[in-house]
């Protein structure tokens, strides 16, 4: 079955914001093929199915951020409001109150795109996991290393014998 939209044009909307994955609502919209204006009106009048765990709008200085990092354009493009951000679930959430077939096929690739970034996310994660052992197994061995050269030092260094009193008698001088 060919895609409606790749996966990978997906990844690229999905953004780290406050902690959470998320798409922002200008993003959707474009997938949905709908005006943003459009989408915000659909949520307003749903507004009890999207707790803050499903989407949240965001402040200024977050705008701003994304502003510099070339993600999304001058703010006044919104029209003076912030953009929403949805989650994962606040996603799953609009396909029910757009109800089109469009949106449907657009919510199960995002769904796609979401759960490939999991998997991702884990595959790091036993990587960082990995990573962390093998530097904590190297400090190991740098130390018994720099014990074995400590040693070594020690014994490069010639040792001082005593000096021994020549055999014979001695004549003391200065009386």
């Amino acid at each position: 079955m060919k895609e409606l939209i790749p996966v990978e044009i997906i990844e690229q909307k999905i953004y780290l914001i406050r902690g959470q994955k998320v798409m922002l609502s200008m993003h959707l919209a474009e997938l949905y093929g709908v005006e943003t204006r459009a989408l915000n009106q659909a949520v307003k009048r749903n507004i009890h199915r999207f707790p803050e765990d499903f989407m949240f709008q965001i402040s200024e200085s977050e705008v701003e951020q994304l502003v510099s990092q070339n993600v999304i354009p001058h703010k006044k493009y919104f029209g003076g409001s912030s953009p929403y951000a949805f989650t994962e679930q606040g996603v799953a959430m609009l396909s029910s109150i757009l109800n089109s077939e469009q949106a449907i096929k657009i919510n199960i690739a995002i769904m796609r795109a979401f759960v490939k970034l999991r998997e991702l996310l884990s595959t790091n994660k036993e990587l960082a996991h990995k990573l962390t052992l093998l530097e904590n197994r190297i400090e190991k061995h740098d130390g018994e290393i720099k014990a074995i050269f400590n040693a070594i030092r020690q014994l490069m260094i010639p040792t001082e014998t005593p000096k021994k009193k020549p055999i014979g008698f001695s004549r003391e001088r200065d009386k």
